[in-house]
């Protein structure tokens, strides 16, 4: 199942995408209320709808996120991506809270900011919380599914002041890339998916990898975070990314180019560069 979050004149909703007829059919209930259900496996009997379907191209698709949700990021979990930058393993999960404010949907502009000259892409799996994980020893069982990230990311910010400053480099307005909606955990199986995810830039593929190459999976991962802010429904975590990314070649993004990050069994994230503030 696919669960978007839209907007249409002016009004906000969730709801089920089915891209074999182009619609999406709105849901009446509160993500809090369904998503726990789902992630039980309550199937459509977790939703209650709302009225018609709509065209796809009738709405807007917003990040798959409530507003109040967190923002986790899980870095240096792909072994390739840290030897193409000369760095050393960690012997243990790193993580950081990203801006809620960086966040941009499918289709939306990544706003290069004039703080950076050095803008770079990371394409990324990212779980999305369904409810509270109540067992670490099977925190799979607490996802709701899984949607495409694009942490977007200023180098020269990310190594300013005193160690990695990841506020500035990871948290720039509408920047970050999450979308376009969630496919739900039952698609998948139980353990981490491995799947094929990749990253375009004006149509050249930059990033070419599985998911199944993360050092740390999400059996590890989501009780690393759990530990140190406990983990509530709707959150979401990005997973890290592979090779390819432009610290490692120079080749940074600017206005003007288009960014595709696609993850296999879920969907794209196209995201032109613009100008910000």
């Amino acid at each position: 199942m696919k669960l978007a979050r839209c907007v249409r004149n002016g009004g906000i909703f969730w709801g089920v995408v089915d891209l074999g007829k182009d619609e999406f059919r709105p849901v009446a209930n509160s993500f809090s209320d369904w998503a726990p259900k789902l992630t039980q496996g309550a199937g459509e009997d977790a939703l209650q709808f709302s009225g018609n379907s709509i065209a796809l191209s009738e709405v807007g698709l917003l990040p798959p996120i409530e507003p109040t949700a967190q923002v986790f990021v899980v870095g240096a979990n792909y072994l390739k991506h840290l030897q193409e930058l000369k760095m050393e393993p960690p012997k243990a999960p790193i993580a950081f809270l990203k801006s809620n404010r960086a966040l941009i949907g499918a289709n939306d502009q990544i706003h290069h900011s004039p703080l950076t000259s050095q803008l770079d892409y990371e394409v990324e799996l990212v779980a999305v919380i369904g409810l509270p994980i109540a067992d670490r020893a099977n925190p799979i069982a607490s996802v709701l599914g899984y949607t495409v990230g694009n942490d977007v990311s200023a180098r020269d910010l990310q190594r300013s002041g005193i160690g990695f400053d990841l506020f500035s480099s990871k948290s720039l307005d509408k920047t970050t890339g999450l979308g376009p909606w969630i496919v739900t955990r039952d698609e998948f199986g139980d353990d981490t998916p491995d799947v094929r995810l990749s990253l375009k830039v004006n149509g050249e593929t930059r990033q070419d990898a599985r998911t199944g190459e993360m050092t740390w999976k999400l059996d590890v991962i989501l009780p690393y975070v759990d530990q140190r802010a406990a983990l509530q429904t709707g959150d979401v975590v990005y997973t890290g990314t592979p090779e390819g990314v432009a610290w490692a070649s120079g080749r940074f993004l600017k206005p003007g180019d288009i960014v595709e990050a696609s993850i296999d069994g879920i969907g794209t994230l196209k995201n032109t560069v613009v100008e910000g503030r």
